[in-house]
């Protein structure tokens, strides 16, 4: 229940809340009504008088105040909090639930309280239709007002100007590369600050674009940052040291990179005006559970590469205020082809594997995982970008499909039906990691679904290599930890930003007033 309530608005929602629960006691009143209206043609006068007589005394002495269970229930349903936000058929669904969930509860209290006391059920049914209908048709019609204007003008909101870039943090990057060219083809001007570390193959082309604009420089230096954000509308943070073996592989770097930079941007963002900012979480935070785990589960990080993301999310969710508006984008796993390939995730290694040697080795064929491709990827980064500042600020999303949820077994065999006469070595190893994700709240508050299946990314893959565009996958340029071993130090440049990183590595004190947690 803390979650629903830390999300509420209780200015905004104490309104709503009041309207739904009077809609609550309208349909009690009309539902045993209609029981009395009901009865009228079946019973004798005196009957009816002392049926009226018992509904009445129900209604003041027993359903009156145990429907102060109805708001409870309709608060933790996220009725005052992300229902607005929800997509209309996902909504009234939500609302069903709710008053379902509380009419039940209801019974069930009041069948403990006073068991001699039960209401009629064909009061129970009617009253039912009436809380649904009254709940979902108060939302629609104020729906329909905010659209018509028939309420006044909306909030004032001064979106960033029309020209102002689109920032993207690591644009020449596997994700970042796509996203350009998406948000280019959407009319958008965009600006990558990128250190190259892999190089300028993946936007080399967009160089010549009028709309495009490059800044080369690493994103721990102050002098880079600034430039780069300034006069950006918004931000979309993508780069990071990234995967668990090329974190451990620059472990320092990684910190600095993945976390302490993270920070410094925050700050140098909401200084310089800009509103909106997303950042590229992991599905990898969940760690290790058996369960489907959604938005609000609790993170398991079991490395430094979902720690550094954990903590750069509290960092980010901590600063959210009126005219900074963070959103965090937790990925699932990325596969597919993309302007700068990736052979060190899992799909495309694999398929590699398939087609160079006919061998793959799986190892823990039972531990789930999710995946998107990556043109996926880059979509679901440009819908939080054009949804409405409402819907995305503040929150996190897993950023995925939940179709696109398998075991490392079941990706072995999607490998084999591209490449049939593919051996697969199944071995046991310590790798803790099994997580299955929902992304239903994508879905349900972006329109966010995939398009792409693991078959059309192994199949793309398969083309690639075939077509001869893919010479080696085994590239160090294609693989983040072998291109870090071979690429030499990281370290900063600067003395100065040097000593910025160390200090912004460290931990983040608790917000004010929370009760310290034990270790």
């Amino acid at each position: 229940m803390i979650k629903p309530l830390r999300n509420v608005r209780w200015k905004e929602a104490a309104p709503r809340l009041v309207a739904d629960f009077l809609i609550v006691q309208a349909a009690a009143i009309c539902s045993l009504v209609g029981v009395v209206v009901w009865k009228l043609d079946t019973d004798l006068p005196e009957s009816v008088a002392e049926l009226v007589h018992w509904l009445a005394h129900f209604y003041y002495a027993q359903f009156l105040p145990l429907s102060l269970i109805f708001p409870v229930v309709f608060i933790m349903f996220g009725f005052y909090s992300a229902l607005r936000a929800y997509q209309p058929r996902y909504k009234r669904r939500v609302v069903f639930r709710g008053v379902t969930a509380a009419t039940l509860l209801f019974l069930f209290l009041n069948f403990i309280v006073a068991r001699e006391w039960l209401p009629p059920r064909s009061a129970v049914l009617l009253f039912v239709v009436l809380v649904n209908a009254g709940a979902i048709g108060a939302r629609w019609m104020k729906d329909w007002l905010v659209a018509n204007n028939a309420l006044g003008p909306p909030p004032a909101y001064h979106p960033a100007p029309a020209e102002a870039p689109v920032l993207i943090v690591g644009g020449a990057g596997y994700i970042g590369s796509a996203l350009c060219r998406k948000l280019l083809a959407a009319g958008e001007r965009v600006r990558v600050l990128d250190s190259l570390l892999y190089g300028d193959s993946a936007i080399r082309e967009l160089m010549s674009h009028p709309k495009f604009e490059l800044i080369v420089g690493d994103c721990r230096n102050i002098q880079s940052v600034v430039s780069s954000v300034r006069g950006s509308g918004s931000i979309v943070h993508l780069a990071a040291i990234a995967g668990d073996p090329a974190c451990e592989e620059v472990r320092q770097s990684a910190l600095e990179i993945n976390y302490a930079a993270t920070r410094v941007m925050i700050e140098i963002a909401k200084g310089a005006g800009v509103e909106r900012f997303l950042f590229a979480s992991s599905c990898s935070v969940y760690g290790a559970s058996g369960a489907i785990m959604d938005e609000g589960s609790f993170v398991n990080p079991i490395s430094l590469y979902a720690h550094t993301k954990v903590d750069s999310e509290k960092a980010l969710l901590r600063e959210r205020s009126d005219t900074f508006h963070p959103t965090v984008l937790r990925l699932a796993t990325v596969f597919g082809i993309s302007y700068r390939p990736r052979f060190d995730l899992v799909v495309n290694f694999l398929t590699g594997q398939a087609y160079s040697k006919r061998l793959i080795t799986i190892f823990n064929a039972q531990q789930w995982r999710p995946f998107i491709h990556v043109d996926d990827a880059a979509e679901g980064f440009l819908r939080v970008l054009r949804a409405p500042v409402p819907v995305v600020s503040g929150e996190i999303f897993n950023l995925g499909d939940s179709r696109l949820n398998y075991t490392l077994g079941q990706v072995a065999e999607h490998i084999r039906a591209a490449f049939p006469d593919t051996r697969v070595e199944h071995i046991e190893n310590a790798d803790q990691r099994d997580y299955r994700v929902s992304f239903d709240k994508i879905g349900n508050m972006v329109g966010f679904r995939c398009a792409r299946q693991l078959s059309d990314g192994i199949r793309e893959l398969k083309a690639a290599f075939e077509q001869g565009s893919i010479k080696d996958h085994m590239d160090p340029l294609y693989h983040n930890q072998r291109h870090l071993r071979e690429s030499g130090d990281l370290s900063n440049q600067s003395a100065f930003d040097e000593y910025v990183m160390a200090a912004f590595s460290q931990a983040l004190p608790p917000p004010a007033g929370a009760a310290a947690k034990a270790p």
